[in-house]
Formats: structure tokens, C-alpha cells, sequence
């Protein structure tokens, strides 16, 4: 019997498809669809708690297109996913959240990206899928301003899509320590401003304790100034998705690595909601 499916198990293959695969998403509360373009688990960030097993530095390799149409609408048509959902998801979580551009990598290091929305939307449209399912791309911001990105950027925009942007750390240090990345301060926000100006846009931030600490004074203040910028500058957010790292990182600093105390996260979001913004916080 297949396995039945839990917050904690992301298997990109538990639907025995390439790029397709369903997962019981905590922050979502039901089923997200996950599309893998990075099907050689190849990432340009390289991020501390990453769950990817033998992740590797690149970008993703071509795409299958058709492969890719024909997997999303046979595991979206009706029948598979009733019978999918009765079989492998706990009952209080049997419904479809959204499509979700995620998997082993960074999505939108695939020039095909934006062709590869496009299946997303058409697929969606054609089935009649209940518009209340949303289109998302969860993205480290990088390539933000490539011409392929904003067009896809642009094309979820136009179908009622959200960004899910990371934002770990709005520090040059911060960044390179957690992700693995020379990005600075300034890059960072003219990505976040080439996104949000095109697509419905959320923060989507890890915070834990390394070595046993939590994150400093000077990261908090640069988190915070962060939003006072978008604010400033009128940068559409949409709100913080702000949460721990509950599966295990499959990275050498995992032992480093360590939940908060609820109340630091709670008091890290309130500081946010207090410049106006909406903010889920996920345990």
C-alpha cells in the first residue's frame, strides 16, 4: 500500500513522476502540487537547513515540456486526485491548496520557466480547477531581474499567482552565512522590487538558532529596516511567512541548527505587524 503522506514527507518521487509531486504543505493546510524543474537537485543558493538530499551548485536542466503537461493533467484530472487524496492524505487535509513551483532548486534558474507557467495556467483552465487554487512560485528572489523571470513573474501575476520571495536574512553576512550566497543588501531589495511589482508577493522566512543563538540585534534591525524600505518605497508585500525549520536539514551544519523559543518568534512577528503587515507564523 502506498505510503499515506505527512508535513514531514516532501519525497519529490512519492508520485512516481518526474516533475510532479504532491505534498501535505503545514503552511497551505492541505495538498500542494509541487512542479520540479530542478530535476538534477541543482540549486545556485545553498542554504544551511536545505532538506534536498546531494544538493549540487547549477542551475536546472532543460525541460521536458511536453512531459511536463501530460504528468500535471493526468495527476489533476478528477478521478486521479480524488484517488489520490483518499489514499495517500489524512481526511482533514483531502483538499488542493495550490501548484506550487518549489522542488530541488531554483525554479526560475530554468530559462523555460515562463513556458512552463504557461502549462500551469492552460492545464488549470482547461480541467476547471477551482480558481480558489493558487499558482505559486516559492524563489530565493536571485534572478529576479532576467527577462524569462519577470515574464513568468508577470504571467502568474495575470493569473491571480503568489511569490513566495525568501528572505532569511536582509544582511550580506546574514545571507552568505545561511544561504550560501555573495547577493548584497542592495541586490536583494531591487530583486524583492523587480518580483513584488509583478507578481502578489510574501516573504517566506526561516528563522532558527545557530549554535544555540538566536539570530542578532544588528540581523533583526536589518529585517526590519527591510520592510520600512518596502514600505517607503511602496513595494506591494502581501505579509511574512515566518517559520521554523521542523524537517531535518540534510546539510553538514544540520547539528548547528535549532528551533527558537516561540515567544523570540512571536516577538519577531509582532515587530513586523506593527509596520502594518500581515504575518503567519508556522511552527
Amino acid at each position: 500500500m502506498s505510503e499515506v503522506l505527512d508535513v514531514l514527507k516532501h519525497d519529490r518521487a512519492n508520485a512516481g513522476l518526474k516533475y510532479v509531486y504532491p505534498v501535505v504543505s503545514r503552511r497551505a493546510g492541505g495538498v500542494s502540487v509541487g512542479i520540479n524543474l530542478n530535476t538534477n537537485d541543482a540549486c545556485n543558493w545553498r542554504c544551511i537547513y536545505c532538506q534536498v538530499p546531494e544538493l549540487q551548485r547549477g542551475s536546472a536542466p532543460p525541460v521536458d515540456l511536453a512531459l511536463l503537461e501530460s504528468e500535471l493533467r493526468g495527476f489533476l484530472r478528477e478521478e486521479s486526485l480524488r484517488a489520490f487524496l483518499q489514499a495517500r492524505v489524512p481526511e482533514p487535509l483531502r483538499r488542493l491548496n495550490d501548484i506550487a513551483f518549489s522542488g530541488n532548486g531554483e525554479a526560475t534558474t530554468s530559462p523555460e520557466f515562463p513556458e512552463a507557467v504557461e502549462i500551469v495556467i492552460r492545464v488549470l483552465r482547461e480541467l476547471g480547477v477551482d480558481p480558489a487554487v493558487k499558482l505559486v512560485l516559492i524563489t530565493n528572489g536571485s534572478l529576479a531581474r532576467r527577462p524569462w523571470a519577470q515574464r513568468g513573474f508577470e504571467l502568474m501575476g495575470r493569473a491571480n499567482g503568489e511569490i513566495w520571495f525568501k528572505v532569511d536574512s536582509a544582511r550580506a553576512q546574514g545571507m552568505r552565512e545561511r544561504n550560501g550566497t555573495s547577493m548584497t543588501a542592495d541586490e536583494l531589495r531591487e530583486n524583492l522590487r523587480s518580483t513584488a511589482t509583478r507578481c502578489p508577493t510574501w516573504l517566506q522566512t526561516c528563522v532558527f538558532a545557530l549554535d544555540g543563538a538566536p539570530p542578532s540585534d544588528e540581523e533583526r534591525r536589518a529585517y526590519l529596516e527591510l520592510l520600512d524600505w518596502a514600505k517607503r518605497e511602496a513595494i506591494p508585500l502581501r505579509g511574512v511567512f515566518l517559520y521554523g525549520p521542523v524537517r531535518p536539514s540534510l546539510r553538514e551544519e544540520a547539528s548547528r541548527i535549532s528551533l527558537l523559543p516561540r515567544e523570540w518568534v512571536e516577538g519577531f512577528a509582532a515587530e513586523m505587524r506593527a509596520r502594518g503587515l500581515e504575518v503567519r507564523v508556522t511552527e
